[in-house]
């Protein structure tokens, strides 16, 4: 299988793997060459990939899209992190792209306030003065 993993700014991973691991919401799942082609979210995790030569490779990644299509298998990520330590990784996932998800849920819950009071005012100001 041909493996592209893709960031918003750059191809981390573009290489040959005889079998892809990764995580998505139900848990952790396993592409072999000859499997169905498959669409999965993804979630803060490592993806693990096996080359055709026996060395395994891990990335940690955010969220994300994985694409199996024929003899492709395209990931698309926010952000991810290619390191030959997979204990150091596991850091990464755990203490960047997770805080990030905290962050990113307050950031909305503001977000959502905020559109709900200019909301507010326009219906105030669509009501009949008394």
């Amino acid at each position: 299988m041909r493996l592209k993993l893709l960031t918003p700014i750059e191809v981390l991973v573009d290489e040959t793997a005889a079998k892809i691991d990764a995580e998505g919401p139900e848990g952790q799942f396993c592409l072999l060459p000859r499997h169905r082609d498959w669409v999965a979210a993804l979630v803060p995790g490592i993806v693990g990939f096996v080359t055709p030569d026996g060395d395994e490779t891990f990335v940690a990644v955010d969220r994300g899209v994985l694409v199996k299509c024929g003899d492709e298998v395209l990931i698309s990520v926010r952000r991810a992190v290619r390191d030959g330590d997979l204990a150091r990784l596991r850091e990464v996932v755990e203490t960047r792209f997770r805080r990030y998800d905290d962050q990113e849920k307050v950031a909305r819950g503001a977000i959502a306030r905020l559109e709900a009071g200019v909301i507010r005012r326009f219906l105030e100001l669509q009501e009949p003065p008394r």
